[in-house]
């Protein structure tokens, strides 16, 4: 069953239910205006009799008999004369009101007063009055009728007006859904037209930067692959070429964490919004704005897993031991107070550039996240080369690790240093440290030694 179709449903329930609700309202008031016209005749025409008995009491019931054929039918009442025997004598004519037509007994069981019978005795017979109110409950049950007519009528103009404002409110929904999906299987030309409405043309205006921005970034790193993949060849220019790869890539993380993923966070707290705001009135609105929102997110994941693949690939001019010696004296001198001991032993080490770069980086990303996450005061790095592997010693007496359960900080840093590690063949681990802070340990294989 679609949306549109359950929250016509769901208005039209409400409209039987408002409706039902005037028509019980209605009819305890025809119902009260029926017994009272009811019982007010009766006590007219009881009074009128009492008085005609008590003026011809004398002249016995052929008197009588004579003043009620020329009273002729008393509204609500049905008149029965009677001799002393109990012979009927006269009985009043039926009403010349709706002829041939009754009111249902249901219904007219429903809205006529309890039956009342009242006799007048006289001197030779008596009058029996009966409150008679069939004439009174067919002019309820006509303008019963008329209402229902009139009632069926507006649920049905109501229910077209609903069916058509709700498919133009939520067709922009579909088209959002729909986008994402697309976006979501590798279409990254996909755009929305301007939606109507001011929540759903907010999406799609963010909706539409997403794409662009993601557009250009793809762009960007599509050209830099192929640069890098052309230029490989030339061993000198391939590290100048790493050196500004490095820097477009560093770009490029850079305007999909701060810049698209705003874009993307703000169209799930738009979703959101929207959720919390027609939840209570409609559940299946709100299924439709919590799919946008879990759209965005898995959209927001898929961006976090491009940056992964984004590491500079930074080719060392100096060698790494200079290289290292130089991170640390700049860390120092930029952060006062911070002691690093450095520690390498890289004789005869047979280093490939990807392996050096690993480990520089490695380095890099430790004393970063000792100082900027563990407000580290002194760390100790050493580096060693043995038989053929070279391992990587980070040593700080910062705050330590985070709780268990909650993500590390630098984690992106971390994440990406882990996948350069294992794609060289080697393997990095974090730990707590003694008796506090943070160890970092890498270990990388060498190039197999050249025999003659």
């Amino acid at each position: 069953m679609s949306l549109r179709l359950k929250i016509n449903l769901t208005v039209g329930v409400l409209t039987i239910l408002f409706v039902v609700a005037i028509f019980a309202v209605q009819f305890s008031s025809i119902r009260e205006s029926v017994h009272e016209e009811v019982i007010a005749a009766n006590r007219v025409a009881l009074q009128l009799l009492m008085r005609a008995a008590a003026r011809y009491a004398g002249e016995g019931t052929e008197a009588m008999l004579g003043f009620l054929q020329g009273a002729g039918r008393v509204r609500s009442n049905d008149i029965t004369l009677l001799d002393a025997q109990g012979r009927e004598l006269y009985r009043s004519p039926p009403s010349p009101w709706k002829v041939g037509r009754d009111a249902p007994q249901w219904f007219e069981k429903l809205i006529s007063p309890p039956p009342a019978t009242q006799v007048i005795d006289l001197p030779d017979g008596k009058l029996v009055v009966r409150a008679n109110a069939t004439r009174a409950a067919l002019d309820a049950w006509d303008y019963f009728v008329r209402l229902t007519w009139y009632a069926l009528a507006l649920l049905a103009a109501l229910n077209a007006l609903v069916f058509w404002l709700v498919g133009r409110t939520v067709r922009p929904f579909a088209t959002i859904v729909a986008a994402l999906n697309k976006l979501e299987g590798g279409r990254f030309d996909v755009t929305l037209p301007r939606l109507r409405g001011t929540e759903a043309g907010a999406i799609g205006a963010a909706f539409n930067r997403m794409v662009g921005q993601l557009q250009k970034n793809i762009e960007t790193e599509r050209r830099a692959v192929r640069a890098e993949r052309e230029l490989s060849e030339s061993r000198e220019l391939a590290r100048w070429i790493d050196h500004h790869i490095e820097q477009e890539r560093r770009t490029i993380a850079r305007e999909l964490h701060d810049e698209l993923a705003q874009s993307v966070t703000a169209m799930r707290s738009m979703a959101l919004s929207i959720e919390q705001r027609i939840g209570p009135l409609d559940a299946q609105a709100a299924q439709a704005a919590r799919v946008i929102a879990d759209e965005s997110s898995r959209l927001y994941d898929a961006m976090h897993g491009i940056i992964p693949r984004l590491t500079p690939l930074l080719l060392d001019r100096f060698g790494l031991a200079e290289a290292l010696n130089d991170l640390a004296l700049r860390t120092q001198r930029s952060h006062d107070g911070v002691q690093i001991e450095l520690q390498v032993e890289l004789a005869d080490a047979r280093l490939s550039g990807d392996v050096a770069l690993a480990l520089y980086r490695a380095a890099q990303e430790g004393m970063t996240n000792a100082l900027r996450h563990g407000q580290a005061r002194r760390m100790h790095l050493a580096l060693r080369a043995q038989d053929d592997h070279v391992t990587l010693d980070l040593t700080d007496n910062g705050q330590g690790l985070p709780p268990e359960g909650s993500e590390p900080a630098g984690h992106y840093g971390l994440r990406w240093l882990t996948e350069r590690v294992e794609g060289l063949g080697g393997e990095l681990r974090i730990e707590a440290a003694s008796p506090h802070g943070v160890h970092l340990w890498v270990q990388l294989p060498q190039e197999p030694a050249v025999t003659e």
